[in-house]
């Protein structure tokens, strides 16, 4: 029990045994089916190393059908690459170039799918098995036989061999936050009205709940080396509604409802109220899968009424302010101010939790789908298809500064490098030169040199053992087949339960006993093999020097730079967007869809950078606290910019021309938050310092508070609501600059590392803006 106590904590889930002992069983069996009932050595060779590649190095996750769908998928493309790696197997400059191309598309191609980046491995691996394996075009057939005789079999092996359960922890870990959420926002309003006996300390209970939730939300989310997305729609909507229940947990800390401050308005309540109660029947379907879709429809309906009567209820409810001294009268204008921001609130966490109940009812709706709207590719109305999220998701890293593109660069001239200096050099059994090469190449340099280091030692360690074995057990193979399937499940485990070496060691032991059963040669093919991983870990230590070798904190903090830039360029168009005059070009014109989407990959990026600087072993400059805070402002930002829109799509009148000059000061305000921001990023990126918080400009304030003030005495009509919209505008521009505390420190911290970096690589330009940063 100890040792099986010890194995969880390092292998969750036991995740890593299931694989191997899957893994132990089929391939010796298909091995022994190869070798001594079909007497086909290449047969054996490829069914044997097909099922290690197909159940050790994957391990999809879902519902059973979708792991079967997407293992059968795997199956297929792998044929397809044995049958291009054998026609492409010759030595040469033809050979290499393939093996990069191919390489290249293999890497590139998960940045689409988490599902399609955990087969790299598996279908790299299979390609230059196919490529390397010397052999006339003629033992395609054979060849191709074994590894479709591994792929049939895997498909029962993870179906009936200790089937994994359904790993879902994004979408348990997402319904539980927005469930605590939910909790939290009725015991506030309760306690705000005072309808409640629940006392202060309950409800600081529930709020400490929910923020652990939305912790535990975010770490599940980056708790994977991949982007946890896949091209099923559930999966692409889960993914978007995350930074949704990030930004709700920060409206609900920004600014509270319970506290010394008078009672909110009723109408102000009855919203909170209706959108807690979408919120707990949008968690309840996320959980279950089930429910009553029309009911979560209706609820959204009852908030989008109790939204309107609110914007009303807020309009009349407002105190008189004269319109000609509204910047005199200190009191009265901090009241006035003061009256707008629950409603504000309200509206801000209201078009939240709208935007969530919107993704819970088409992720029910894409689940709930028959098999054969499936196969024909039906999705719910609104969801884009898979080829265009496909297409979108690989458009944002064609982008000189993508991770994602920058190593799938790096390892497919890595691997093209190996097939053609093993041509040249002649070694025997060469793919292994090709396998030790994808192995050990990481971000940079000093990490896959470390890693080059764990897989020699390792190698070394395996031949001594597996070259020990064949010196004691001589020709007689009874033993080795006996020895076969506990080195398999070894190598399949070491990794997760000891470490990567150990993981090298166990498959170079299993590697020798497979081929000593073959055509027994002795403990000298571990020399041999020994000989290929050496070049093909100078191969990836040459390439990690050449291509990029910043390290994964650099690359985080160009993404972040961009991710500023792009954000803050989205908010100002978001804006410029609402405020224009009636019949203004930017009022006329489309949503600014381009910086929306702009936006959005700068995010992505962002992402997958993180994930490579979490993933990357060694001393952080920035710690992970800071550079997530840095993330959930970049969200934000984003977010902010979107809830203008929508702010403003509801209203096709835009502000009246008597309010001009309000109008401007409100636009200037937020130019000047943009730009702050843009400033910020240029100095992630090493250039300046980031800027001191921006102080609160009561100029613009009073303007506004003077628009209303006349809107209130013409008239309470289609004017005053687009006035609403205005100050709330306003107030979307005031969040973007109280964001700035969070930034300020986190972004210091960062952009004096990339400073520093800069310096000694050459690269400061004497204080002109980096090339890719522009101006608002």
């Amino acid at each position: 029990m100890t040792v099986l106590h010890s194995l969880r904590a390092r292998d969750a889930g036991l995740a890593a045994l299931r694989r191997s002992c899957r893994a132990g069983i089929v391939a010796p069996a298909l091995f022994a089916l190869g070798v001594e009932v079909i007497g086909n050595p290449t047969v054996a060779m490829f069914s044997a190393f097909g099922s290690i590649t197909l159940l050790l190095f994957v391990d999809f996750g879902g519902p059973l059908p979708e792991r079967l769908a997407a293992q059968a998928a795997l199956v297929v493309l792998g044929a397809a690459l044995v049958c291009l790696g054998t026609l492409c197997a010759k030595p040469g400059w033809q050979a290499a170039l393939t093996m990069a191309l191919v390489g290249f598309g293999v890497l590139f191609s998960g940045v689409v799918s988490s599902v399609i980046a955990g087969t790299a491995n598996s279908l790299l691996a299979v390609f230059s098995l196919a490529v390397m394996l010397p052999g006339p075009v003629s033992s395609l057939p054979d060849r191709l036989a074994g590894y479709l005789i591994a792929g049939a079999a895997s498909l029962p092996a993870i179906a009936l061999l200790w089937p994994a359960p359904v790993r879902e922890p994004l979408r348990h870990a997402m319904a539980r936050a927005c469930a605590l959420l939910a909790e939290r926002l009725r015991a506030e309003v309760d306690c705000a009205w005072g309808s409640t006996a629940d006392s202060p300390a309950a409800l600081e209970a529930r709020v400490a709940a929910s923020a652990a939730a939305v912790g535990a939300l975010r770490t599940s989310f980056f708790g994977s080396p991949y982007r946890p997305t896949g091209l099923t729609t559930a999966t692409r909507m889960l993914v978007r509604m995350v930074d949704e229940v990030v930004r709700l947990e920060e409206i609900l800390v920004r600014k509270s409802l319970s506290g010394p401050a008078a009672p909110p308005d009723a109408a102000v309540c009855e919203v909170m109220r209706a959108a807690a109660g979408l919120l707990g029947r949008g968690a309840d379907q996320l959980r279950t899968l089930e429910g009553d879709v029309e009911g979560l429809r209706l609820a959204r309906e009852r908030l989008r009424d109790t939204r309107v009567v609110m914007e009303r209820a807020v309009l009349h409810s407002l105190p008189a302010v004269g319109a000609t001294d509204a910047r005199s009268q200190g009191p009265a204008v901090a009241g006035f101010i003061g009256s707008l921001e629950p409603g504000f609130r309200a509206q801000e966490m209201s078009s939240a939790i709208h935007s969530i109940s919107e993704g819970v009812e088409l992720v029910v709706a894409a689940r709930d789908r028959r098999w054969w709207e499936r196969v024909l590719g039906r999705r719910p109305a609104g969801v884009p298809s898979a080829l265009s999220a496909a297409q979108e998701r690989a458009g944002a890293h064609i982008e000189p500064h993508s991770v994602w593109l920058h190593n799938s660069i790096r390892g497919a001239v890595a691997l093209g490098l190996a097939v053609f200096l093993a041509g040249c050099t002649g070694v025997q059994n060469s793919f292994w030169m090709v396998s030790g090469t994808i192995a050990v190449l990481r971000s940079n340099a000093l990490l896959t040199g470390q890693n080059a280091v764990r897989a020699l030692l390792g190698t070394l360690v395996g031949i001594v053992v597996g070259s020990g074995l064949i010196f004691v057990l001589g020709p007689d193979t009874t033993m080795f087949w006996v020895l076969l399937p506990p080195a398999i499940v070894f190598t399949g485990l070491a990794p997760a339960a000891f470490s990567f070496a150990a993981g090298q060691a166990g498959f170079t032991a299993a590697l020798l006993i497979m081929f000593n059963i073959i055509a027994p040669e002795g403990w000298t093919i571990g020399l041999v093999r020994f000989e290929d991983i050496v070049l093909g870990c100078a191969v990836s230590v040459g390439v990690g020097l050449l291509f990029w070798p910043r390290g994964a904190g650099a690359a985080l903090g160009q993404a972040l730079a961009e991710a500023f830039e792009e954000s803050a360029g989205h908010l100002c168009r978001s804006i410029e967007y609402g405020l224009a005059p009636p019949g203004a070009p930017a009022r006329s014109a489309p949503t600014p869809e381009d910086a929306r989407r702009d936006a959005a990959a700068a995010a992505r990026r962002l992402d997958d950078a993180f994930r490579g600087f979490l993933a990357e072993r060694g001393t952080k400059n920035v710690t992970p606290a800071d550079v997530s805070a840095l993330m959930t402002a970049v969200a934000v930002l984003r977010l902010t910019a979107d809830a203008v829109l929508e702010l403003w799509e509801r209203d096709d009148t835009g502000p009246a021309d008597e309010h001009t000059a309000a109008r401007a000061e409100v636009l200037r305000a937020g130019l000047r938050v943009c730009r702050w921001y843009q400033e910020a990023a240029r100095a992630l990126s090493g250039f300046g310092e980031v800027p001191e918080k921006l102080p609160r400009d009561e100029t613009a304030e009073g303007h506004l508070i003077a628009m209303v003030s006349r809107a209130l005495v013409e008239g309470r009509g289609q004017g005053a609501s687009t006035v609403i919209r205005t100050i709330w505008t306003a107030d979307h521009i005031d969040v973007a600059q109280q964001l700035q505390t969070s930034v300020v420190g986190p972004a210091r911290t960062a952009a004096a590392l990339r400073h520093r970096r800069n310096v000694s690589t050459g690269r400061t330009v004497g204080g002109r803006r980096p090339p890719h940063t522009r101006r608002v």
